[in-house]
């Protein structure tokens, strides 16, 4: 199982729908200055809709995003369904 090379403290951007498992998530972004941002289905949201919380909490609400814990800076991930296997899209790519 891969791990977070991060600090399990390290804050990271979800959504509050991710937070309160209203939604899964679907897509994650590893941004060129370290951090991290987990999303879900929903579009066109709005600043208040965001949160920050650890990587340790974003790992206890879907830890199959530890398969992607090693995607590098610029690079994206998502799926369609929980259920369904990450795709990987990099800046090489």
């Amino acid at each position: 199982m891969k791990k977070f090379e991060d600090d399990l403290n390290t804050a990271i951007i979800t959504t509050k729908y991710i937070l309160d498992r209203q939604s899964p998530i679907l897509f994650v972004f590893h941004y060129d200055d370290g951090s991290w941002q987990f999303s879900g289905p929903e579009e066109d949201l709005e600043d208040e809709d965001y949160r920050v919380i650890s990587l340790e909490e974003i790992i206890a609400i879907d830890a199959s995003v530890l398969e992607v814990a090693d995607l590098p800076y610029e690079g994206e991930a998502y799926r369609e369904q929980v259920d369904f296997p990450w795709i990987i899209n990099t800046e090489e790519d």
